[in-house]
């Protein structure tokens, strides 16, 4: 028989706050042209994308996400030194260590909490999301942060035609608190390794340190590829979540999926069948596709301009590099 005593967690957890920020330069189609063989138009019917946020020198990845993080934190009503765990998913960090959640966590004023980064491309807040969850009913944080954050226009090749339009940069944050009642679903999540071809990085980092290439490392895409698989396999994930969180597509109010590309979003909209009076997020339209970022800074938007309420169930789906998924039914902040 065990003498490990059982953990004194809480029985549920939920998002209690929620925080956004973007950079300050506002990247229109225009200035994307000026590199690439394409139109304004083009862009638009291909990815719904108008805008994007690039990053200066001082918004870096650790600068945006303590941004976002107070404004969480701040909208929770907690302090930062109850914050146990802060985990940042992040593919555009470039210090391989110390890992950026660390600095995070002592910048923010946190009682030496956890603090760690997770690779998992734009699902990595789910990721993150389904760890914190995790954390609070085992026992070991009360509050924890999660921070997804992304300066992909580090990782952009401005002369690609099939991706240069499509990144933005900027962080959006959420905590994670106990909860007497259900409010974070289970995660459907998983992996299609035999698929990692079709979003990957150009080079790995030791090609371009040894002179092999010239061109800085960049992220690209088989767009089509991705395209179906987002379409069709996505759609079926976001369908399980439902179920396994017991609701039906008529129970929700809000739909919040990874801002990859409004074609994609329009397409799981009429596969899941979802009812007119359902939110649908389109902050891809002036923000881009922010990866990791993309979920919480759509939900942040929604709250802030009364088009989601809290309280409001909402269906939230990531999925991109690797290719990688994770989907869950959330109750808003």
């Amino acid at each position: 028989m065990s003498k490990i005593k059982p953990s004194k967690g809480s029985p549920y957890a939920r998002i209690m706050g929620v925080g956004g920020y973007r950079p300050t330069r506002v990247v229109p189609n225009e200035v994307i042209l000026e590199t690439i063989d394409s139109s304004d138009e083009w862009i638009r019917s291909r990815s719904g994308i108008e805008t994007r946020h690039w990053a200066n020198d001082e918004e870096t990845v650790a600068a945006m996400s303590i941004e976002a993080s107070g404004k969480a934190i701040a909208d929770a009503g907690i302090s930062a030194e109850q914050i146990g765990g802060v985990i940042v998913s992040t593919v555009s960090h470039f210090k391989q260590t110390p890992a950026v959640a660390t600095e995070i966590a002592d910048k923010l004023g946190t009682n030496k909490a956890a603090a760690f980064d997770i690779s998992a491309g734009c699902a990595g807040f789910g990721y993150g999301l389904t760890l914190a969850k995790g954390m609070i009913v085992e026992g070991s944080a009360e509050y924890v942060l999660v921070i997804g954050v992304e300066r992909l226009s580090d990782l952009t090749d401005l002369e690609d035609r099939a991706t240069a339009f499509l990144f933005g940069d900027g962080a959006g944050a959420v905590v994670v608190g106990p909860s007497k009642e259900p409010a974070i679903g289970p995660t459907v999540w998983g992996s299609e390794g035999d698929k990692s071809e079709t979003i990957k990085q150009t080079v790995p980092w030791t090609d371009y340190r040894s002179g092999e290439v010239a061109k800085f490392p960049a992220i690209t895409q088989e767009g089509q590829a991705v395209f179906r698989w987002a379409v069709f396999e996505m759609a079926k994930v976001a369908k399980e979540a439902l179920d396994v969180a017991g609701i039906t597509a008529d129970d929700l109010d809000v739909f919040i999926p990874h801002q990859a590309n409004e074609r994609i979003i329009d397409s799981m909209v009429k596969t899941l069948k979802l009812p007119e009076s359902v939110t649908v997020a389109r902050d891809v339209r002036t923000t881009g596709n922010t990866s990791a970022a993309s979920i919480p800074l759509a939900m942040e938007r929604l709250l802030a301009t009364g088009e989601a309420k809290s309280g409001d169930t909402a269906l939230v789906i990531g999925f991109g590099a690797g290719l990688v998924y994770a989907a869950t039914v959330v109750t808003l902040p």
